[in-house]
């Protein structure tokens, strides 16, 4: 989100721009992260069974396309444009399962963005943007069959703090002095709250009276924001981790059933934390590029097939990776082409993110609601498989792929680079060689029988998403451990222990030159094979591999979250007949470490 008094910062798709008071299955697949049921929590194993799907204010309220907001930033947001969008939700996509109306940042705020609250320091609707007031827009959107969303920033606003003498509700002798620090250290993404102090009772009582009144009025759900670690601060003042904790606590309190989901850009290391006490969380910044559209493929859509991989292992029943709005039906008011809107939907759909637009539903064009209303993509996102991961590296044509419960596999195609190119799926990258059946699910066709993969030439930014059913017989490989003795490592390249490595082991310190050489790698006849690479890597690495000694490519593997976590990729290799050599080699930069390869017997 932007600030209206504060100048724009030149970072993508930066929330922490908006107002400073605003809080604003594959083999090798990790498995789906389960339903958490723990005693006291909030969540439970019926609570986010599925990725949520709705619609979202905060996309309109934060572009500049003409006529959005015409009483100044984000002045989109009223109760007439909430009911608007609710009728036209529950008309065209609540059959489909659409179902969610979020109201975000800006409901207790006049057009000037100065805040209300009432006696107890709890956020007031403004009577000009909701003058009928809060409850009667959940009742009204209750009224369509439809669930009722809203938002908070994370922390005691400051404006709400009055002097320290503001009585918390139904906590006899407590006030706003003593639910925060003495010293009013701020707290959430824009430093616009003071951090709470739960080691006070008063404290979680603050919390209880802002979920009672949420749950009094009638509301389903409510994202937190500026949650840390993560909305780019990190320390001990911004990690919030207590805050979240107490919401859920506060939220199972009220008796009513309210999806707690957290942004943004949360810290990765904290995910156990988010998965206990919440239902969602935002994985990256704002996908809005604060523009004259709604968002922009550079600011920041394309962001999401680098930073998601890392938490594909986290995402399951019970809580789900947000990869923010799809804003896909407006066509020039999303300001993508038409390319750019069905890989955006691809993505969104196969990661499993929650998919809620943030687009004028009133206004969907033929194309757009095609996207958001295909049944057989949105029941890829609600299905019982896991989220797909990239089973190719991060470089600009990848593959992502996920197993599905009947045996048949996900599989997305997506060409990133900004001119046409062709993309292969390998059967191998999924385990498998022969003859499998293709059905294209954007275009409800089915393409016959495919020989050991599929290639597909797309435009840029482009995309193709398939079912697969495998009809030819499953692969059998060969593993070298990195760490093998047999092996040659060069530069400052070492073995190390890993507890999550396949024999304990790995090789590791592969940057400035450190290179790895996995000596004897045998195939029976010579062609190109498809190498399974278990490696190690807290952020995304590049290395050149090469085999024997011949020119090298260079791969971008993916995040694995943290330097613990093992993934694998699956990466082009051209073998003799015999005994060959297979090269990781650094250059320049830093490589992943790796922990094995496995070899398919057959190219």
């Amino acid at each position: 989100m932007r600030s209206p008094s504060y100048p724009v910062m030149p970072v993508r798709g930066l929330r922490s721009l908006v107002v400073l008071a605003l809080a604003a299955g594959l083999a090798t697949a990790a498995p789906a992260a389960q339903a958490r049921p723990v005693d006291g929590d909030a969540t439970t194993s019926t609570a986010a069974a599925k990725p949520y799907m709705g619609w979202s204010s905060w996309s309109m309220q934060s572009s500049k396309y003409p006529g959005l907001n015409p009483n100044g930033d984000y002045s989109y947001l009223t109760e007439a444009n909430v009911r608007k969008q609710t009728d036209a939700l529950a008309t065209k996509l609540k059959k489909y399962g659409y179902e969610y109306v979020n109201i975000d940042a800006g409901w207790w705020r006049n057009y000037a963005w100065t805040p209300e609250f009432d006696a107890y320091g709890r956020q007031k609707a403004d009577p000009v943007r909701f003058p009928s007031g809060m409850k009667a827009v959940a009742d009204h959107i209750h009224s369509k069959g439809l669930k009722a969303g809203i938002y908070l920033p994370v922390g005691l606003e400051k404006e709400a703090y009055g002097g320290g003498k503001v009585p918390i509700w139904n906590a006899e002798g407590c006030t706003t002095a003593d639910i925060v620090y003495d010293d009013l250290r701020t707290t959430n993404g824009w430093d616009s709250a003071y951090k709470i102090d739960f080691s006070d009772p008063c404290a979680q009582k603050y919390i209880d009276s802002q979920a009672r009144m949420f749950a009094d009025w009638g509301y389903d759900f409510l994202k937190l924001d500026g949650v840390g670690p993560g909305s780019f601060k990190s320390g001990d003042n911004y990690d919030n981790v207590a805050d979240v904790a107490a919401w859920q606590q506060a939220i199972s309190a009220t008796g009513r059933p309210i999806h707690l989901e957290l942004s943004w850009s949360l810290d990765i290391g904290h995910a156990d934390d988010w998965k206990k006490h919440s239902n969602g969380w935002r994985v990256d910044t704002d996908v809005e590029c604060y523009c004259n559209t709604l968002v922009s493929w550079e600011n920041s859509v394309d962001d999401r097939w680098d930073d998601t991989p890392a938490w594909t292992r986290h995402a399951g029943p019970g809580g789900w990776n947000d990869l923010d709005s799809l804003d896909v039906g407006n066509g020039e008011m999303d300001g993508l082409t038409k390319a750019e809107r069905q890989s955006y939907a691809t993505l969104w759909a196969i990661a499993k993110s929650p998919l809620y637009t943030g687009d004028d539903v009133t206004k969907l064009d033929s194309y757009g609601l095609s996207l958001l209303t295909n049944r057989e993509v949105i029941a890829v996102n609600q299905g019982d498989a896991p989220p797909a991961r990239p089973v190719t590296p991060s470089d600009p044509q990848q593959v992502w792929a996920a197993k599905n419960d009947d045996g048949t596999y996900t599989v997305a195609l997506f060409n990133l680079a900004d001119r046409p190119a062709s993309v292969t799926a390998d059967w191998s990258t999924l385990g498998f060689t022969g003859k499998a059946a293709v059905r294209d699910l954007w275009n409800h066709e089915n393409l016959g029988t495919h020989r050991n993969g599929i290639t597909q030439a797309l435009p840029a930014h482009g995309s193709r998403l398939f079912k697969v059913t495998p009809r030819g017989d499953a692969l059998t490989w060969t593993g070298i451990e990195a760490e093998s003795s047999a092996n040659t490592l060069g530069g400052n390249a070492s073995v190390a222990d890993c507890a999550a490595c396949s024999d304990g082991h790995k090789v590791g310190n592969l940057y400035t030159g450190g290179k790895l050489t996995i000596n004897n790698v045998v195939v029976d006849k010579a062609g190109t094979y498809q190498i399974k690479v278990a490696y190690v890597s807290g952020d995304a690495r590049s290395a050149d591999v090469s085999a024997n000694g011949g020119g090298a490519t260079r791969h971008t593997f993916p995040s694995t979250g943290d330097w613990s976590t093992v993934n694998s990729v699956y990466v082009p290799v051209t073998l003799k007949a015999g005994s060959n050599t297979i090269t990781f080699d650094s250059g320049s930069g830093y490589a992943p470490d790796i922990d094995r390869i496995d070899v398919p017997k057959s190219s």
